[in-house]
C-alpha cells in the first residue's frame, strides 16, 4: 500500500476513483429537478380587424368601436367589409312580418378564416344559402365538406372552389347534399382566408343566419337557448373517423340536471345525429354542456310558437373570458348568461346607443350552475358590451318581438370580442424546415 500511495501514478489514480465515489454518490442523491412548467397560451392585443358581412339591399349594417357605433346602409346586395382596429364589431338585423322569410334574422359580420363550421337544417327541408368572402388581396382555394345523418356526403362540386381576391360566392347547399335534413358544414381553406355565412328558411317557415359554431373539442357549451313554448332540438357532429358518445347536461334557470332519458347521445363517426329536448328544458332560458371523448360540433334549432313560427339557431361557443359585443340589437333584446363550474359568475354590461352618450354600465350574478335571463332595458337601435367579472360565463343575445300570428325571434352566441386575442405558444422545432 506504501509504495502504491508512493507511487506518483498510484496516487492520481486513487484521487480519480475517490472523485468518481463522490460525483457517483452526489449523483444518486441530487434532488429531483421539476420538469418546466408547460407553456400556456398569451393574451395579446388585436392590432387590426376585418368584418364581412353578407349583402342585403338596404338594411343597415352597425359598426360598433369601444364607446362609439355608427351606421351604413349596404346600397346593393354585395357583402359588406369593413376594417378598423381591435375592438371593431359589425352585424345587423332584418325583419319581415310576410312572405315566406317572415321573422327576425340577425347576422354577426365574421372575419376570414381558415376553417368555419356550421350546424343546422339541412338542404331536404329548408333553404340554406352558403356565402362565401374573400376579402383578402390574395386568392384561395376552399373546400366545402356537409355531414349528415347518413353521413359525410363528398361532392366534387364543392372541392377545390377557387375564390379570387374580392370574389363572393353564393351555393345554394341542394346542390352539394340535397337528401340532409339536418348537416353539419365545414368550410376549410387549402391557402387564403375565406368569411362565410348561412341563411337558412326552413319549410316550417321562420328564418335567421346561422352562427359560426366552436370547431371540433371534447366539450362544447351551447349558451342561448330561448325560454318559452316551441321546440328545442339538439345537433351533434362527430366529423372524426371515431363514434361519439356524449354526455349532455342542460343548465336552466332552476338547476343543472341531466336531462332524464337523453343523458347521453350516441353519434355515428363522420355523422350528424339530432335530439329532441323540447320537454327537457321545459321551457326555460338554459344552456348545454357536452362532454365526450371524441371531439364533437354541435348547435341547436328553437322554432317560435303561433300560426306562423319563426325559427332561430344557436350553437358551441367560447366563454367570455375575453368579453364580447353584439353590435346590433333592438327593443325586446335581452341576454341569456350561464355561469358554469362551483363559483358563480359576474358581467359588466353597457349598452352603446347610436345617438347620444353610452349609458353607465351596470353588474350581473349569475348563481353557480344556472342560467339567467337578462332584460336590457333600452330603446332603438344599440350595441351592448359584455365584460367578464368573475366566473366562467356564457352567453347569447336573444331579440324576440310577440305578433298576433306567433313569435318572432333571434339569437346570436356571444362571441370572443376583438379587443384580444390567445396566442398559442411556440416551441423550436426543425420540422419547419424539414420536407
Amino acid at each position: 500500500m506504501k509504495r502504491f500511495v508512493e507511487n506518483r501514478f498510484g496516487l492520481l489514480a486513487l484521487v480519480i476513483v475517490s472523485l468518481a465515489a463522490m460525483y457517483g454518490i452526489a449523483y444518486l442523491t441530487r434532488p429531483a429537478v421539476p420538469p418546466p412548467a408547460p407553456a400556456q397560451p398569451r393574451k395579446v392585443a388585436v392590432e387590426s380587424v376585418t368584418a364581412v358581412c353578407p349583402g342585403t339591399k338596404g338594411e343597415q349594417v352597425n359598426v360598433f368601436l369601444p364607446g362609439t357605433l355608427n351606421g351604413e346602409t349596404m346600397e346593393n346586395g354585395r357583402p359588406y367589409v369593413t376594417r378598423g382596429p381591435g375592438g371593431l364589431e359589425a352585424g345587423y338585423l332584418t325583419r319581415a312580418t310576410a312572405g315566406t322569410a317572415r321573422g327576425l334574422a340577425g347576422v354577426r359580420c365574421t372575419e376570414p378564416a381558415p376553417e368555419t363550421w356550421l350546424v343546422g337544417p339541412g338542404p331536404a327541408n329548408a333553404g340554406v344559402r352558403l356565402h362565401l368572402t374573400n376579402a383578402d388581396k390574395a386568392p384561395a382555394l376552399a373546400d366545402v365538406q356537409v355531414y349528415a345523418a347518413e353521413g359525410r356526403i363528398s361532392s366534387e362540386a364543392g372541392l377545390g372552389l377557387e375564390i379570387a381576391p374580392g370574389e363572393h360566392r353564393e351555393i345554394d347547399l341542394r346542390t352539394l347534399a340535397p337528401s340532409a335534413d339536418v348537416m353539419a358544414v365545414s368550410v376549410t381553406t387549402t391557402f387564403g382566408r375565406v368569411a362565410v355565412a348561412a341563411r337558412a328558411t326552413p319549410e316550417t317557415g321562420g328564418v335567421d343566419w346561422l352562427p359560426s359554431a366552436a370547431p371540433p373539442a371534447t366539450r362544447v357549451v351551447v349558451p342561448g337557448i330561448p325560454g318559452g313554448g316551441g321546440l328545442r332540438r339538439l345537433l351533434v357532429a362527430a366529423p372524426g373517423d371515431a363514434d361519439a358518445v356524449v354526455e349532455i347536461k342542460a343548465v336552466t334557470e332552476d338547476a343543472e340536471y341531466a336531462m332524464k332519458g337523453r343523458e347521453t347521445l350516441d353519434v355515428p363517426a363522420g355523422s350528424v345525429t339530432a335530439l329532441d329536448i323540447t320537454t327537457g328544458v321545459a321551457g326555460s332560458a338554459a344552456a348545454l354542456v357536452l362532454t365526450s371523448r371524441t371531439p364533437i360540433v354541435a348547435g341547436l334549432i328553437a322554432t317560435g310558437t303561433g300560426e306562423r313560427p319563426d325559427v332561430a339557431f344557436t350553437a358551441g361557443t367560447p366563454s367570455l373570458a375575453l368579453g364580447s359585443a353584439v353590435a346590433r340589437n333592438a327593443t325586446g333584446s335581452q341576454l341569456l348568461l350561464t355561469a358554469l363550474g362551483t363559483q358563480p359568475g359576474k358581467v359588466r354590461v353597457q349598452v352603446v346607443p347610436g345617438k347620444g352618450t353610452a349609458q353607465a354600465p351596470f353588474e350581473v350574478e349569475i348563481p353557480a350552475g344556472r342560467t339567467r335571463a337578462v332584460k336590457l332595458k333600452a330603446k332603438g337601435d344599440y350595441a351592448v358590451v359584455v365584460t367578464p367579472v368573475a366566473g366562467e360565463v356564457y352567453g347569447s343575445r336573444l331579440v324576440e318581438e310577440r305578433r298576433r300570428t306567433g313569435v318572432l325571434l333571434t339569437t346570436q352566441p356571444l362571441a370572443p370580442a376583438r379587443m384580444f386575442t390567445m396566442l398559442p405558444p411556440l416551441t423550436h422545432t426543425y420540422d419547419v424546415v424539414v420536407p
